[in-house]
């Protein structure tokens, strides 16, 4: 009996006479990785590392990697499925296959629409603050003015706003490489705090396992890479490693900084702190912690410029798969890009950024993507189990991977609510 080729297959542009809804390949594997890294690390280390600190104290190293190996088993679900379905719309697109459910793929969709606005916005409300500090200007304004500046980029084109996210992201790890080289040659005591293992006790884990669930958020970007997977030049080839080099860098720059960060600057400082590496900065090296707030300031941006991208991706697949208006699948003849789902996109952040507190946005963003992440998981498991075939050849996982992934993020929404 032959089985039916996969929707999400189905609906993947076969002719160039599909110009109006068919995206540009220009990404190779050096700018996918840069992408992926870059809105990882801005969305994560220079917003989370006091509150993560203010958790687990002089564990917060462990924090981190906790979180990087709960995050490495959704990692191969995903890795798994864009190579099985290299579509826009990634998440949507493996739940309508494995589930054969329109509704709960429209569903999974917006959800992931949903996690990259709010995210935007909250990050938006980080970069306003560090921007204030060389403009006075009012925190609204600023906040309007970069959305508006950064989805003008999303929407100029894709291998353009990658490029721009590029250069953001050698400066924002350039920042961070600095901090970890800095705390060696003074002398910092990196090596002991890496080693510092935790105590058998509930206090000590409790505040391990609470601090990861917020340096999962650290993590979160990877997945966005499964949603340019139509604009990549070889994308079963470079989807994968990118990934997973996107993880493995993200984890040893997270680590390191966390263990400089817990060995010069005081637990209670840096949970305080609105600014916490300026305080690291500052204590490692005698220079001006404004160097810090300009950095920080690319990174959050990056990670705006990467999310809003993202977001206006995933509609346009939903769009052209006929579960959203036509209108939004819409593809400008010049400039390559979905510019009309752009433009929503950027419609739905500023009223987020300008009414909702960042803390709210933050906590909202982790819940939601733990969410999308177990959709994703299970959808693997259903693919293995009705044994659903891809056209092409792909990375294939065990499948204890996707299992455990859906209990570890069960178990990280349930700690998160009781929370």
């Amino acid at each position: 009996m032959t089985r039916r080729a996969p929707q999400a297959l189905a609906s993947m542009p076969s002719s160039p006479q599909a110009v109006a809804t068919t995206l540009k390949r220009r990404l190779g594997l050096p700018l996918l990785v840069l992408y992926g890294t870059g809105i990882t690390i801005g969305a994560g280390i220079y917003v989370l590392i006091g509150a993560v600190a203010g958790h687990a104290g002089a564990y917060a190293p462990w924090s981190f990697l906790l979180a990087a190996a709960i995050m490495a088993l959704t990692v191969a679900s995903y890795i798994e499925l864009s190579t099985r379905f290299p579509v826009s719309a990634g998440e949507a697109a493996y739940v309508k296959v494995a589930f054969e459910s329109r509704p709960l793929s429209i569903l999974v969709g917006l959800l992931t629409i949903g996690i990259a606005t709010v995210s935007s916005a909250a990050v938006a409300l980080g970069s306003a603050g560090y921007i204030q500090q060389f403009l006075d200007w009012p925190r609204d304004l600023i906040v309007i003015a970069v959305i508006v500046l950064l989805g003008a980029v999303a929407a100029w084109g894709i291998l353009e706003s990658v490029v721009l996210a590029s250069l953001f992201t050698l400066i924002e790890v350039g920042g961070l490489v600095a901090i970890i080289a800095l705390g060696v040659y003074s002398d910092v005591p990196i090596v002991a705090a890496l080693t510092n293992v935790p105590p058998l006790d509930v206090s000590a884990l409790s505040g391990i396992a609470f601090g990861s669930l917020l340096a999962f958020f650290a993590f979160i970007g990877f997945e966005d890479l499964a949603n340019v997977v139509e604009e990549a030049k070889q994308p079963r080839r470079d989807i994968p490693r990118a990934m997973i080099l996107t993880l493995l860098m993200s984890t040893a720059l997270y680590v390191l900084v966390a263990a400089v960060a817990v060995s010069t600057v005081s637990i209670e400082r840096l949970a305080l702190s609105p600014a916490p590496l300026s305080l690291v900065f500052r204590a490692v090296a005698e220079v001006n912690p404004r160097m810090i707030s300009l950095i920080a300031i690319v990174a959050t941006l990056n990670t705006i410029l990467a999310q809003m991208t993202m977001a206006s991706r995933v509609l346009y697949g939903l769009a052209r798969d006929g579960d959203l208006p036509n209108v939004l699948a819409r593809v400008h003849p010049v400039t390559g890009t979905p510019v009309v789902a752009t433009m929503l996109i950027v419609a739905c952040v500023i009223p987020l950024a300008l009414s909702v507190p960042f803390a709210w946005l933050a906590e909202g963003t982790s819940v939601a993507t733990l969410v999308v992440f177990a959709f994703v998981n299970i959808a693997l498991l259903r693919l293995r189990y009705r044994g659903v075939p891809s056209a092409e050849s792909h990375v294939s996982v065990p499948v204890w991977v996707p299992a455990l992934g859906v209990v570890a993020c069960l178990a990280m929404i349930g700690s998160s609510l009781l929370g």
